[in-house]
């Protein structure tokens, strides 16, 4: 619009005259029509990217496209106002020639300036107009240009898809985010599996060993066994099913070896409710051992943590509270007023190598028996003492009469297993 507008006045200068006009020499200056002033400047136009870029890149290469197209702007605006002011120049001669002309033709009453108006000023009113216009798009096309720059040097249009960009990456990065939370959900699934399965076969090895180790549970005879408690925990121990009815006398005899130190532990315990310490044989720390009824205690002259088979029996009556100690068929102790005229209370749990402090539990590893036991059985009467020599050299096969020493009457538990022995032949071997 501007250099179209340039161009026509330049064309009316040049056709009726130079800057010193000759004599009689005339200006011709030819209006423009309104419509052609006022036409819009249009917008230069903001070039595409071509291909696939990152949105880093994008980014980059629209901030340097933008920053050219302000540069040539500002350059664009420098050179409209110099043509501007050179047009303003220019019409205010053709102004003052105008007047000289439009006096010296007033006799004839002929248009000398062709198309123009016959007032000169209405043509300078209207350039002015023109010009003003033009003045006011070019500055509201820098301002706007200079609000793109501003507004983080990116156009309208580019934010609005770099925000979608943006938006779609987001939701990238959740769908991968829920994707990594199944993974792992299915993973931990996965463990916990593999981790069942491991157990359930360890499980099955273990039972499978076990009984390996019994023989598959075909003992030579049903009392051809042995308890093993290898370690001092609170976990392993051996549990005789039946229970005790009352009693107002017992013998409890067993094989027995150990060489755990300070003291064996605690061979077996029988609790009932009320009374924890019903009947316990125990010898712990450095004590001597002790047998305890109703939680009274008389101390034994027995002496077995030497890694022996050794044959230990024990009597009491409620009468007197007698008591005697046997070691591999020899009598070493007697005694009275051992919970004299208490009766044993039936209906209690006897265990194999733990001390009870409730019924059937709360065991202390430091009471624990560590060793091997074997032909555990209790009789309601005191035994004599040629039949418990009989006993201890495996001259006579003896059964308890009411806690008999079978397989089927022993659970095992905690990592304590059953093996076969014959503890006759091992205490041969011991000798």
């Amino acid at each position: 619009m501007l250099a179209l507008l340039a161009a026509s006045v330049a064309l009316a200068v040049a056709a009726g005259a130079q800057d010193s006009p000759a004599p009689g020499s005339r200006f011709v200056c030819t209006a423009l029509p309104p419509e052609a002033v006022h036409a819009g400047c249009p917008l230069p136009a903001m070039p595409m990217q071509g291909g696939a870029q990152s949105p880093e890149e994008e980014l980059r290469a629209a901030v340097l496209q933008l920053r050219e197209t302000v540069v040539q702007q500002k350059e664009t605006l420098g050179a409209q106002r110099e043509a501007i002011r050179e047009l303003t120049g220019k019409l205010a001669r053709c102004e003052g020639l105008a007047g000289g002309k439009a006096r010296g033709a007033g006799a004839t009453g002929k248009d000398t300036m062709g198309d123009l108006p016959r007032d000169p000023s209405h043509v300078v009113e209207q350039l002015s107009r023109s010009l003003q216009t033009l003045k006011d798009r070019l500055e509201s096309l820098e301002h706007q240009l200079r609000a793109n720059v501003s507004n983080a040097g990116l156009p309208g249009d580019f934010r609005e898809v770099l925000q979608q960009r943006l938006g779609e990456l987001e939701r990238q990065l959740l769908r991968k985010v829920a994707e990594l939370e199944d993974e792992k959900s299915l993973l931990h699934n996965e463990t916990s599996a593999h981790r069942q399965k491991t157990e359930s076969t360890l499980n099955a090895l273990l039972q499978r060993v076990t009984e390996l180790e019994r023989g598959s549970s075909a003992f030579k005879s049903p009392d051809a066994f042995k308890v093993s408690l290898p370690l001092r925990t609170n976990y392993l121990y051996g549990k005789i099913k039946k229970t005790l009815p009352e009693l107002y006398a017992f013998t409890i005899c067993l094989w027995l070896r150990s060489s755990a130190s300070p003291g064996i532990g605690t061979p077996f315990s029988y609790a009932v409710p009320g009374q924890a310490n019903e009947i316990v044989l125990i010898e712990w720390g450095n004590n001597p051992i002790e047998l305890l009824i109703n939680d009274k205690v008389a101390q034994l002259p027995l002496f077995v943590s030497d890694g022996k088979w050794h044959h230990i029996c024990v009597t009491w009556t409620t009468r007197d509270g007698m008591w005697e100690a046997f070691q591999d068929g020899e009598k070493l102790g007697t005694g009275e007023n051992l919970a004299p005229w208490h009766p044993i209370k039936p209906g209690g749990v006897l265990i194999l190598g733990q001390e009870q402090d409730t019924v059937g539990g709360r065991f202390d590893a430091t009471q624990a028996f560590v060793g091997e036991l074997s032909q555990f059985n209790i009789w309601d009467r005191v035994l004599r003492a040629q039949e418990i020599v009989n006993i201890a050299n495996c001259s006579t096969n003896m059964p308890g009469n009411i806690i008999p020493w079978v397989d089927n009457n022993v659970d095992v538990f905690g990592g304590a297993s059953k093996w076969p022995v014959e503890t006759c032949e091992e205490r041969l071997l011991d000798l």
